[in-house]
């Protein structure tokens, strides 16, 4: 029951706003640790001592920005083994253009950790990170947590149409900031779903559940878990930004049967990314951190999330009728320019 998310919104310059630790509780370590099958009595120590202390670069509970035409909303869904905070660079580059995104915590044991509140009023319960149990077979495992992970992104969208409708929102963790202003703030008939691997597949299916999505953007899209007979109901354009190191030609050949049924479905590759250049861990420094985390592409940082950040602000405004200036970066969506290539170059995957 419930939802737990990350919420990034355009705000004012307020004085004396802390900013958020990107790792907001020690158990996140631990989760991590054993998301990578590392001893979580020297990994989780390892990883608080490292990057505990790091914060992201933005207000936490900062005063809302109100906006008369409402923001466009995006539905963000993590990786497997991820949380709701480690795609925090992306996610807030995108508000700084003008979006709110709601960045989900699955309650699906694809998590590396997270929690909820029991009645009990403060009580935490942890879901721990679940490996694919003995003996069952993958695919219905992960089947079974993409239909739960997309049902929660429909969930997410409900949450804001119920908040723009007045209903009163019960948030039980404690904070100072109140729902009741994004009232008038978002844009209800401009609204996306956006993930990365798992969580760029769980986009895909959002769209078959949700009429209300009118595109996904899927980085990196791990397309395993997802049913066949579903491939022919997926209506809505889907934008494909793939990393140079992942991708098998059974999940290219998925992505391109939408293609070849959609033509607005765009598939390009980031050249010199790795799986983990989509996520908050390429910006970290250490060769032992990029190592245990597989974060070590060649591509600049910050070029590759200039590429991702763009390439989807390009297929937002074509999709979502938006009256802006994105449409300069349309030949991303081509594939054109420099670190970008049209559809997938064959590579062995580190799938």
């Amino acid at each position: 029951q419930g939802l737990f998310l990350r919420l990034f919104y355009p705000c004012l310059p307020g004085a004396g706003a802390g900013q958020p630790l990107w790792i907001p509780r020690y158990e996140y370590c631990s989760g991590l640790a054993d998301f990578a099958q590392h001893s979580r009595r020297w990994c989780a120590p390892l990883l608080s001592f490292a990057i505990g202390s790091c914060r992201v670069p933005v207000s936490w509970n900062g005063p809302f920005k109100p906006c008369s035409s409402g923001y466009p909303l995006i539905i963000f869904s993590h990786g497997l083994g991820a949380f709701r905070t480690l795609y925090s660079s992306v996610c807030s580059e995108l508000v700084s253009w003008g979006f709110v995104v709601a960045a989900l915590e699955h309650r699906d044991h694809s998590a590396s950790m997270t929690y909820f509140c029991t009645a009990e009023a403060g009580r935490e319960e942890w879901i721990p990170y679940q490996h694919v149990p003995q003996g069952q077979k993958e695919f219905y495992f992960r089947n079974k947590q993409v239909h739960q992970r997309a049902e929660e992104c429909v969930r997410a969208l409900q949450l804001f149409r119920d908040i723009s409708s007045g209903k009163s929102i019960t948030n039980t963790l404690p904070q100072d900031f109140d729902l009741s202003v994004l009232k008038d703030s978002i844009d209800l008939t401009k609204v996306t779903v956006m993930g990365h691997s798992f969580g760029g597949v769980t986009a895909v299916l959002a769209l078959v559940k949700e009429p209300s999505f009118r595109c996904a953007v899927a980085l990196d899209a791990w397309m395993f878990p997802l049913e066949n007979v579903l491939y022919p109901e997926v209506p809505k354009p889907i934008l494909f930004i793939n990393t140079e190191k992942f991708q098998t030609p059974e999940s290219i050949g998925k992505m391109k049967r939408l293609s070849s049924r959609n033509s607005q479905t765009k598939i390009i590759t980031v050249l010199g990314s790795v799986h983990q250049s989509q996520t908050d861990f390429t910006f970290l420094t250490g060769k032992l951190l990029k190592r245990i985390f597989n974060a070590g592409g060649t591509l600049d940082p910050y070029k590759g999330l200039d590429i991702i950040s763009r390439a989807a602000l390009a297929f937002l405004q074509r999709h979502l009728n938006l009256e802006e200036e994105f449409h300069q970066w349309d030949n991303l969506l081509e594939g054109i320019g420099d670190s970008v290539v049209p559809e997938a170059p064959f590579c062995r995957s580190s799938l």
